[in-house]
């Protein structure tokens, strides 16, 4: 079986990969859906003609595709590892069929004369910019292009002021680039920045190559390992974005005009681009008066406006100097603004910002300080500046940002931590939408390299930081740069192994250290000596040992993260940090709970979810009133009557000693706050290794004997309404599980089921003339998972004639897996199959006494239908004797991988006719996979059809 596995894994193609490539097509469809809006827009603002229902079609079609992806790239996410290996391929053939889409919507995009409008007329007439940016825009576009494809060009750079749209010309011919065969998909994108070194470059080309060094830190041998990586590609591209001064390409590493290379970079400075010898050199001029116009009212999205508001905005777009990205954000700093009065204050306001930054360095920095200060809500701004604290170019988590706010307490305190999440996500769509921030896939957040350094610049007076975030430095700024009105310094992400001793930097005011994400093993005892005002310190992710015993004495602190330090062993007394409101110690080495620990009688979100951690001491949790997130290692037992007393509690993960801990704990919950997440394990310190969900979620595992108390009790199991997933594993579930919880019956948003090695289990639910119940079981499992049940005899059983199933069960299930279950002899009746229409998988495996997968109707030899059925797996099933009797109408399937079935007969697979009269296989079935030992078996088997078995051979692998 496990040859047979390797086989099929080896079919699989790779999922990343697909998924990059599927996401530079989306992002190339959203680059053209505002290729699209802007046309609509420049012809709605001259004519007022209305746009077709073919593409407003079109345009909702773009959405639901986005939205669609987002929610597959993060399935993909969590699938990684072998266990996944039938998850990963149906996420892969999702995948595919969504890239079929967006190359349609694509090709859709290039819409002939006429197809916008509800009127014939020509759009070259129509339309005065052919992309957003204009008719330069287009015409550098096609420079790049050609540039790319001259085989005597090598080397190309695109230079431009701050903020005119060279990054975005980039990233169109990067996108182009990527759909070349020329370049085999060898395409590059790396951002340089204003702060880099060699090491850093060698590195970041290293990670877009998923080349790792094997010659330590040595310049010159990283060089040579680079070379030798792109010398192998032949033909490839590297986009060097944002280069501020000349770079050698010998010392990095970068072939120099290789045969089929070519090297693209992006600079602010003509003068950059001729010391790097490009042969063609591209300006990005800015936009005209007009397209400038069009921009602005496009990113302003209004169509309200009077002839005096429109008359104020040429004066302030003309400030702009046609800059792309100040036009953005001023448009979207003013979104909103209707009355006449405040558009003559903008206007005013905006020349003034104009004039007193008449000596900054780059024209569009006023523009975006003025739009910056519209904010006027100190919480926007105070929120807006963290964000600069993160690398240039930098991805960031909004749910990581928010815990960020709320520990930094930027934001208005909420009497709840959801109250405060919801403020968190509402400030951060206020700042996208002001265009301060720009939105990613999968929740991440971007600021613009121009916009952070207007960030930066602002902190370099009231609030006063030091950010030298992402430049793998080394060594700590000298010790002069740390003045002593510095308020937050943020060192994240760098290369810094220690701290020299006798370090101690004098910065009383300084509020927030943030060091995470560096390889640091030691700091100094003396380095927080003069840092009596720390209210947040942040080592998380580094390599540090122990503590330095300061930390104690920092009284003000609030905010102690530690998360993933995997060679912390200890943490020195918290006792006197009787202000730490945050700590987090997760994944870190500790074996006992820090001292002083129940003094932290203010403490918000206690995460502790270590390994290693040998006990909780009684009386702890107790006086942790405020707790409103608590996360302890599931192999340890806490305290219900502990847990019963914290009040404002919202977020739990933890292991629980029994199911009467978990009543009482869903008892006490009523009456308090609800838990809006938690992840509860019940019963022993086994445990399955719980996968990463991607984010909060609602999970209860019943570990080992963790229902064997249960027995006793005279209560019934209960369980949380809202869970979504619910796992058992060796603990004691015996009979029907409906039985052992009926509340399942009103389960509404149970999305997964998974149950494992339960001997006593006999089935899933009950099936009596009169249902007991009032609820629809099941109606929103999308998933379940039935491994090794010794006593399942099938997924329901009838008390006494056969009954129906509630309409709505089992409705949503996609996915069943039934594995080792050695006593069931079916999967379905035949009067049931109906509530199992969208079932997309079936995988039925070593069930020893299964005879049929469709029990044989014996009335009739009925013809089964499946619409959505993609995937069939039948494996080691030596009592099998058919898939059903009638014939199974699969118009959907895709995959089918039999082995172990000799006992079939016949293949019941419904083969359509065409309308020739010709026989064909199910027009999406790709492959049949056979083990090689069975070609025999196949070929004996019964059709009922003479040309079936030819109509399906050339699908068929052996």
């Amino acid at each position: 079986m496990d040859n047979l596995l390797e086989s099929v894994a080896s079919l699989f193609p790779d999922l990343e990969e697909i998924t990059d490539t599927l996401q530079r097509k989306i992002e190339l469809l959203k680059s053209r859906k505002d290729d699209v809006d802007e046309k609509l827009q420049n012809v709605a603002c001259r004519s007022g003609i209305k746009r077709k229902r073919e593409v407003e079609e079109w345009l909702d079609n773009v959405e639901n595709i986005k939205k669609k992806f987002e929610t597959v790239e993060q399935q993909v996410q969590q699938s990684s590892g072998f266990r996944h290996v039938f998850t990963r391929q149906a996420l892969a053939e999702q995948l595919e069929r969504m890239t079929k889409e967006v190359t349609e919507l694509l090709d859709q995009s290039h819409f002939p004369s006429g197809v916008f409008l509800e009127v014939d007329e020509s759009i070259d007439q129509l339309l005065l910019t052919s992309q957003p940016n204009g008719q330069a825009f287009q015409q550098n576009l096609n420079d790049i292009w050609t540039s790319l494809m001259d085989v005597s060009v090598a080397s190309i750079a695109i230079y431009g002021m701050g903020g005119v749209g060279k990054t975005t010309l980039a990233m169109r011919a990067h996108d182009r680039l990527l759909k070349e065969p020329t370049f085999s998909g060898h395409v590059y994108w790396v951002t340089v920045s204003q702060e880099f070194s060699i090491y850093k470059l060698q590195t970041d080309i290293a990670q877009a190559l998923k080349l790792k060094f094997s010659c330590g830190s040595d310049e010159k041998k990283r060089a040579a390992q680079l070379f030798q990586a792109f010398k192998k590609k032949e033909r490839f591209v590297l986009i060097l974005d944002d280069v501020w001064k000349q770079i050698d390409t010998c010392k990095i590493g970068i072939p120099s005009k290789m045969e089929g290379s070519k090297l693209v970079i992006t600079s602010r400075s003509e003068e950059v681009c001729n010391r790097m010898r490009c042969q063609k050199i591209i300006k990005v001029n800015t936009l005209s008066e007009q397209e400038a116009l069009n921009l602005f009212w496009k990113t302003f999205d209004s169509d309200e406006r009077s002839s005096e508001v429109e008359g104020i905005c040429k004066k302030m777009v003309k400030g702009c100097g046609g800059l792309p990205l100040a036009l953005i954000t001023l448009a979207g700093s003013m979104r909103g603004v209707n009355d006449i009065h405040e558009w003559r204050d903008a206007s005013e306001r905006l020349k003034e910002s104009c004039m007193k930054q008449e000596d900054m360095e780059i024209e569009v920095l006023p523009i975006l300080l003025y739009s910056y200060q519209r904010l006027r809500d100190k919480r926007l701004q105070r929120c807006f500046l963290y964000c600069s604290l993160y690398p240039e170019d930098h991805l960031i988590s909004r749910d990581v940002l928010i815990g960020n706010f709320i520990s930094e307490e930027l934001m208005e305190r909420r009497l709840s931590w959801q109250a405060e999440v919801d403020q968190g996500h509402a400030i951060l769509n206020q700042l996208v939408r002001a265009c301060l921030l720009e939105s990613e896939s999968f929740g991440k957040l971007k600021m613009h390299d121009l916009i952070r350094e207007m960030a930066i610049g602002i902190t370099k007076d009231n609030p006063r930081y030091m950010v030298k975030a992402g430049l793998h430095l080394k060594e700590l700024p000298e010790e002069q740069k740390w003045t002593e009105d510095l308020d937050k310094v943020s060192l994240m992400c760098n290369s810094i192994e220690k701290i020299s001793p006798g370090t101690s930097p004098k910065c009383p005011t300084l509020s927030t250290l943030i060091l995470r994400r560096n390889p640091l093993r030691l700091i100094p005892d003396c380095f927080f000596t003069h840092m009596c005002g720390l209210r947040t310190l942040d080592l998380s992710e580094t390599k540090i040992e122990s503590l330095p015993n300061s930390i104690s004495d920092l009284e003000k602190l609030k905010a102690l993260f530690l998360k993933s330090c995997d060679e912390l062993e200890s943490v020195p007394s918290l006792e006197k940090l009787k202000e730490l409101r945050y700590l987090e110690l997760s994944s870190t080495r500790i074996e006992k709970v820090p001292q002083g620990m129940e003094s932290l009688t203010n403490l918000k979100r206690l995460s502790l979810l270590c390994d290693r951690l040998e006990m909780i001491p009684t009386g702890t949790l107790h006086r942790l009133a405020h707790l409103q997130q608590l996360e302890l290692p599931y192999h340890l037992d806490v305290p219900i009557e502990e847990v019963e007393t914290l009040k404002q509690l919202e977020v739990l993960n933890c292991g629980l000693n029994s199911v009467r801990d978990l009543n009482r704990l869903i008892n006490s919950r009523r009456i308090d706050k609800p838990l809006y997440f938690y992840n509860i394990r019940v019963g022993s310190r086994e445990m399955l290794k719980e996968r990463d969900r991607g984010g909060p979620c609602k999970v209860l595992f019943f570990g080992e004997n963790g229902l064997m108390e249960s027995s006793l009790d005279t209560d019934k199991n209960m369980l949380p309404q809202d869970i979504e997933y619910l796992r058992f594993f060796r603990s004691g579930l015996s009979g029907c599980l409906l039985d052992e919880f009926p509340t399942l019956s009103s389960a509404r948003d149970l999305k997964e089921c998974e149950i494992m090695v339960e001997d006593k289990l006999e089935c899933i639910m009950r099936l009596e003339e009169e249902q007991q119940s009032s609820g629809v079981p099941f109606q929103s499992l999308e998933r379940l998972n039935l491994t090794q049940l010794q006593n399942l005899i099938g997924l329901f059983k009838w008390e006494a004639v056969a009954a129906p199933l509630p309409p709505g069960t089992f409705s949503c299930l996609g996915r069943l897996s039934i594995r080792r279950c050695d006593k069931i002899k079916k999967v379905f009746a035949p009067c049931l199959v109906r509530n199992f229409h969208n079932l997309q998988f079936l995988y039925v495996e070593d069930c020893a006494q299964m005879e049929e997968i469709i029990e044989d109707d014996k009335n009739e030899r009925a013809d089964i239908t499946l619409p959505r059925l993609k995937a069939l797996f039948l494996f080691n099933l030596p009592q099998v004797k058919s898939i059903c009797k009638g014939k199974m109408i699969c118009n959907s399937i895709e995959y089918i991988w039999l082995d172990g079935i000799k006992n079939i007969k016949e293949f019941p697979l419904y083969l359509p006719l065409l309308d020739d009269g010709q026989l064909s296989h199910p027009t999406r079935l790709r492959t049949i996979l056979i083990h090689r030992e069975e070609k025999e078996w196949w070929e004996s088997l019964e059709w009922p059809h003479h040309n079936a078995k030819n109509v399906l051979q050339h699908l068929v692998k052996f």
